[in-house]
C-alpha cells in the first residue's frame, strides 16, 4: 500500500469512527430526553394524585414537542450538537455546574409543588384565560429556545469553550437581536409554567430558576468575552444580552 493510500485509509477510518461516536451520542441524547419527559410527568401527576389535569398534560406536550422538533431539525443538520449535549464534557466551569445543579432542584420543586397544589388547593383558582396565557408564553419560550439551538451549532448544555469542535460565534437567527436568546426563552418558560399550572406557590422555585439564569447569563457572557475569539466584536454589534433595549 502506498503512503498516500495509507493516509486516505486513516482519514476514512477516523471519519467513520467520529460518525459512529456521533450516532451513539444522538441515541444517548434521545433516550435521556424521552426519560426526561416521563420524569416530568411523574413529578407532576404523582403529587397531584390524578391524571385528569389538562394543564399538566399541556406541559408534558410542550416538552415532547420540543424534543421532537430538535430531533427532526438537528439530527439531519447538526447531530454533533445533540451528541455533544449528551456526552461527558471537559473544561466545564465550576460555577456553571453549581448553578445548573440548583436549577435542576428548583425545576423538580416547581413541578412537585404545582402537583401538590392541584391536590390540596393551596392557590385560589386562577382564571382559565390567565392559565392559557401562561401556556402560550411557556410554549413561545420553548419555541425561542428551539430557534436558538437550531441557529447555534455550539449551544452546549454547559458553559465551555468548545475548542474540540472549532467553536465560533453564532450571529444568525435570534442572535441578531440578543446575545443569549435561549436564556430569554428559558426565563419566560420558568415564570410562565407555574401560572399555566395554576400554582402561585410554584412561582417561588420558578422565580429562583429565572434569577439564576440571569446570573448564568452574566457569567457566561463574561467568559465568552474573555475566551471566545470574535465575541467582543459581536457584542459591540448586538448590545443586549437578554432583552432588546433593556439588558
Amino acid at each position: 500500500m502506498s503512503e498516500g493510500s495509507q493516509i486516505t485509509s486513516d482519514v476514512s477510518a477516523e471519519g467513520s469512527d467520529r460518525e459512529s461516536q456521533t450516532a451513539r451520542g444522538v441515541k444517548r441524547w434521545l433516550a435521556r430526553e424521552i426519560m426526561g419527559v416521563v420524569f416530568v410527568a411523574a413529578t407532576l401527576f404523582i403529587p397531584a394524585g390524578r391524571l385528569d389535569w389538562v394543564m399538566g398534560w399541556a406541559l408534558v406536550a410542550i416538552y415532547a414537542a420540543w424534543i421532537t422538533a430538535l430531533a427532526v431539525i438537528l439530527i439531519p443538520r447538526c447531530p454533533e450538537l445533540l451528541a455533544e449535549r449528551a456526552g461527558r464534557l471537559k473544561d466545564v466551569k465550576a460555577w456553571d455546574t453549581a448553578i445548573l445543579s440548583i436549577i435542576g432542584v428548583t425545576t423538580v420543586a416547581k413541578y412537585v409543588i404545582a402537583g401538590f397544589d392541584q391536590r390540596f388547593g393551596w392557590t385560589a383558582p386562577i382564571p382559565p384565560a390567565v392559565q392559557i396565557a401562561g401556556l402560550a408564553v411557556a410554549a413561545l419560550g420553548y419555541g425561542l429556545l428551539t430557534w436558538a439551538m437550531v441557529s447555534n451549532a455550539f449551544f452546549s448544555q454547559v458553559v465551555r469553550i468548545q475548542a474540540d469542535r472549532e467553536h465560533s460565534v453564532a450571529t444568525g437567527g435570534p442572535y441578531r437581536y440578543v446575545r443569549h436568546p435561549g436564556y430569554t426563552g428559558s426565563i419566560a418558560f420558568e415564570l410562565a409554567t407555574p401560572i399555566m399550572l395554576g400554582s402561585l406557590w410554584a412561582l417561588i422555585p420558578g422565580a429562583l430558576a429565572a434569577l439564576l439564569t440571569v446570573v448564568r447569563t452574566a457569567l457566561e457572557d463574561r467568559t465568552l468575552h474573555d475566551e471566545l475569539n470574535g465575541y467582543s466584536d459581536y457584542a459591540e454589534a448586538v448590545r443586549y444580552r437578554l432583552l432588546p433595549g433593556i439588558w
